[in-house]
């Protein structure tokens, strides 16, 4: 499910989500409430997290708020956050950030990828599959870069990195199925 929790509270204004986006930090907020968090700040850049201060660069309506985009409220917070994302939300600024916004973006694919209501097109459920099968098969194979069997636990490096390359791939591809679906051209 692709929704806050029923008991949580936004960490703004402390109240029930109102029109509820997830940021690539994985925290919840009411879009209204993370929107005048941003024009607080520097409209040209983007936000920081009011509660791990990580600079937000995608954010992520709920399926609740997408539900209700007839509502004109709920539809200008929703454009608000597709200006948000077109302006900031194809930035992964470097290694570092690709790294902090790997967990959210592999929760988020593979509770898509279970989820029967949820389709993602053909062509990204192949790519995914074919990087988690192809580095499935180098790390299984006897064939490596670096061999275990002279270095020992050295050895184990060359299949760590294929491994931390396929997962930030894969999750490459999904940030990019999340900003087109939210903001993104």
């Amino acid at each position: 499910m692709n929704d806050p929790l029923t008991d949580d509270c936004c960490s703004v204004c402390r109240n029930n989500f109102n029109i509820p986006c997830q940021a690539n930090c994985s925290h919840w907020f009411c879009g209204n409430c993370i929107m005048q968090v941003w024009h607080y700040g520097s409209a040209i850049q983007p936000c920081k997290c009011p509660l791990c201060r990580r600079q937000i660069t995608l954010l992520v309506p709920g399926e609740a708020s997408l539900r209700r985009h007839h509502d004109p409220e709920v539809a200008e917070i929703l454009r608000q956050v597709e200006t948000y994302n077109r302006l900031f939300g194809g930035r992964a600024n470097g290694l570092i950030q690709r790294m902090q916004d790997l967990p959210f973006l592999l929760r988020r694919l593979l509770r898509e990828l279970m989820d029967p209501q949820r389709s993602l097109p053909l062509v990204i459920r192949a790519r995914v599959y074919i990087a988690m099968i192809l580095s499935a098969v180098y790390v299984l194979s006897p064939v490596d870069i670096i061999p275990e069997g002279i270095l020992g636990i050295v050895g184990l490096l060359d299949d760590l990195l294929i491994v931390l390359i396929c997962f930030l791939h894969v999750a490459a591809i999904y940030r990019s199925v999340l900003y087109i679906r939210h903001g993104g051209s």
